[in-house]
């Protein structure tokens, strides 16, 4: 509780409060990083499986150590769900399959595929299509993504958002649906409570009705 007592100027009641809100913003915040990491993650591994004409299309990709490196831990971890799988129902295990793989991958490993270093391998042939909305440039989009990984990884950890630039996160979000398809960004916006949220923060944090004004 250290960091919310800190910010809260040592008041225990304050502190609380401000946890709570925390917490309530990390929920509001979740739908639509959801969305948004699955939506990537979909879109890359679609054009790169295009483009290499394999579903494990890392197996021939000009992938760096890192990036192999993630590859074979997710596949590591796949087979140790699958063990524990396996001896829990008492039956078989499975092959991983590529598809177990893939959504063993993480946010970053996906955001990872937009740096400089990949940008004449993966972007100009193919990346780019993932996102056919998008007209600036890739690093741009690779700060936008790279961003969102450290909101998601904070949030999925129940760690401290509240000094976090929140708004400026949230509008991140839906650069980066837009640049998928206006469909989904109007979809995930339906879902979407984080503004309410973020709104009514000030009353939540002197204690003036915080989640029901929210809703």
């Amino acid at each position: 509780m250290k960091p919310y007592l800190r910010a809260a100027g040592g008041d225990p009641e304050a502190t609380m409060r401000l946890y709570r809100w925390n917490v309530e913003a990390s929920e509001a915040l979740y739908v639509p990083l959801h969305y948004v990491e699955l939506a990537v993650r979909n879109a890359l591994d679609g054009c790169l499986a295009l483009k290499y004409g394999r579903p494990d299309w890392w197996s021939v990709a000009p992938l760096d150590a890192g990036g192999q490196g993630q590859i074979v831990k997710a596949r590591s971890k796949c087979e140790e769900k699958e063990v524990k799988r396996a001896r829990k129902q008492q039956r078989r295990r499975r092959p991983v399959t590529v598809n177990d793989v893939v959504t063993e991958l993480t946010f970053g490993f996906w955001a990872t595929l937009l740096v400089s270093r990949y940008d004449r391998v993966f972007w100009v042939p193919t990346l780019h299509k993932a996102f056919p909305y998008y007209t600036g440039r890739r690093d741009a989009l690779y700060d936008d993504l790279w961003a969102l990984v450290g909101l998601r990884n904070r949030v999925m950890h129940h760690e401290p958002i509240h000094e976090e630039d929140l708004d400026a996160d949230h509008a991140r979000i839906y650069r980066v649906l837009e640049a998928l398809g206006s469909d989904l960004a109007k979809e995930v916006r339906e879902m979407d409570r984080f503004r309410s949220v973020l709104d009514g923060r000030d009353d939540a944090l002197r204690g003036d009705g915080g989640r029901s004004r929210a809703e």
